[in-house]
C-alpha cells in the first residue's frame, strides 16, 4: 500500500526490520518491543486495518481520516491522540498540514495530511540513536515533536527578513497602499503561525506533567526542551506583530502629519492672498465718494499698502512654520 510510508520494529532499541500490517499484532505481542507505522494520507479501509491491529478508538481514528483538526493532545483507554499542525517552506511560500499521532505503551503511529516534509529523516536519526530508543516510543514522540518543532524556525527566519524589508518603509510620510497590505499579510502570517505553533508547548507541557505510563520521566526534559523552543519562536513572532503594529501607528501618525503640515500651508498662503483679496475688491464697488481715486498716488499707495501687508503676514507665518 503506497499510504505506508514504514513499518518497524524495535526491540530493546534494536532495529528488527519492517513488520506488514497483517503481523503487527504478533509483534505487539512480544515483550520489549514497539512498533513505529508512518502512514501518509490513508484511506478508510487502510485506517481500519491499523485500528484493528493497535486497538485504537473510533472517535480517534475517525479524526485522523478527515484533516483540518484543531492541534490537540487526547487521551483515551490505551493511547493518546495528538494532533500537529506542520509548516514549512515551498518556493518561499508557507504551506501548512497536519500530522496525527497514535501513541501507546508499545506504538507509535504517524498519519500525515497535506503539506508535511517525510519523517524518513526522523526515523534515520532515530534509528543511529539506538541508546534512546530503548526507552520505547515515547522517545520516537519526542524526536517527531522536536522534527516539527525544528521546521518552524526557517519561516520565522523567513518573516523576519520580510519584516526587515517592510520596517525600511515605516517613515515614509506618504500613504502607501501595497506596504500597508503587505504589513496586514505578514501580520495575519505571523497569526498563523503562533496558532500552528503554540499548541506544541502546550502539548509538551501536558506529556511532561501527565501520562507517566507512557512518557517516562528521563524523557521529560526532552520535553522541555521543546516547550522552550517553542516558546522562544512565539517570543519572536508577538515581537514582530507588536512591531507591526506599531509601524502601521507609526506610519498612519506621519502620513497625518504630514496632510496637517500641507493643510497649515495652504490656510497660511490663503491668509496672504486674504490681503489683495480684499483691498481690490473694494475697487469694484460703486461708491460715489472714493477720494483715493483722485489722488495720484493713490493706486501705487494701495498697491503699496497690500504688498507691504503680504510680506508682514509672510513673515509672521514663516517664523511661525506655516509656511
Amino acid at each position: 500500500m503506497t499510504s505506508i510510508v514504514h513499518s518497524t520494529a524495535y526491540r530493546n532499541g534494536q532495529l528488527l526490520g519492517n513488520i506488514d500490517i497483517a503481523n503487527i499484532r504478533d509483534v505487539l505481542a512480544e515483550p520489549e518491543t514497539f512498533m513505529w507505522l508512518g502512514l501518509h494520507e490513508p484511506d478508510d479501509i487502510l485506517l481500519l486495518k491499523v485500528q484493528a491491529e493497535f486497538g485504537l478508538h473510533a472517535l480517534a481514528i475517525e479524526d485522523a481520516h478527515h484533516a483540518h483538526q484543531r492541534p490537540k493532545i487526547e487521551a483515551y483507554n490505551n493511547s493518546l491522540f495528538i494532533v500537529l499542525k506542520t509548516a514549512q517552506l515551498e518556493a518561499g511560500q508557507v504551506v501548512y498540514g497536519e500530522t496525527h499521532l497514535f501513541v501507546g505503551s508499545n506504538f507509535l503511529v504517524s498519519v500525515r495530511h497535506g503539506a508535511s516534509s517525510s519523517y524518513a529523516q526522523v526515523l534515520q536519526r532515530s534509528a543511529e540513536g539506538a541508546k534512546s530508543l530503548h526507552k520505547g516510543p515515547g522517545f520516537a514522540l519526542y524526536a517527531l515533536l522536536d522534527f516539527v518543532a525544528d521546521h518552524y524556525q526557517p519561516i520565522v527566519a523567513q518573516f523576519e527578513q520580510d519584516f526587515e524589508a517592510i520596517e525600511a518603509d515605516i517613515f515614509k510620510d506618504r500613504f502607501d497602499r501595497l506596504v500597508i497590505e503587505r504589513r496586514y499579510t505578514l501580520k495575519r502570517h505571523l497569526l498563523e503561525l503562533r496558532n500552528a505553533a503554540l499548541p506544541v508547548a502546550d502539548i509538551s507541557a501536558e506529556l511532561m506533567r501527565l501520562h507517566e505510563d507512557l512518557i517516562p520521566k528521563e524523557l521529560r526534559a526532552y520535553f522541555r526542551d521543546i516547550q522552550d523552543h517553542i516558546a522562544r519562536l512565539v517570543g519572536l513572532i508577538d515581537g514582530m506583530r507588536d512591531m507591526l503594529t506599531t509601524a502601521m501607528q507609526v506610519n498612519l501618525a506621519l502620513v497625518a502629519n504630514n496632510q496637517s503640515e500641507v493643510v497649515k500651508r495652504l490656510a497660511g498662503w490663503g491668509a496672504i492672498l486674504a490681503i489683495p483679496t480684499v483691498i481690490f475688491s473694494l475697487y469694484g464697488m460703486n461708491f460715489e465718494w472714493m477720494p483715493e481715486l483722485k489722488w495720484r498716488a493713490g493706486y501705487p499707495l494701495a498697491v503699496g499698502v497690500t504688498l507691504l501687508s503680504c510680506v508682514f503676514v509672510y513673515r509672521r507665518l514663516r517664523r511661525a512654520g506655516w509656511v
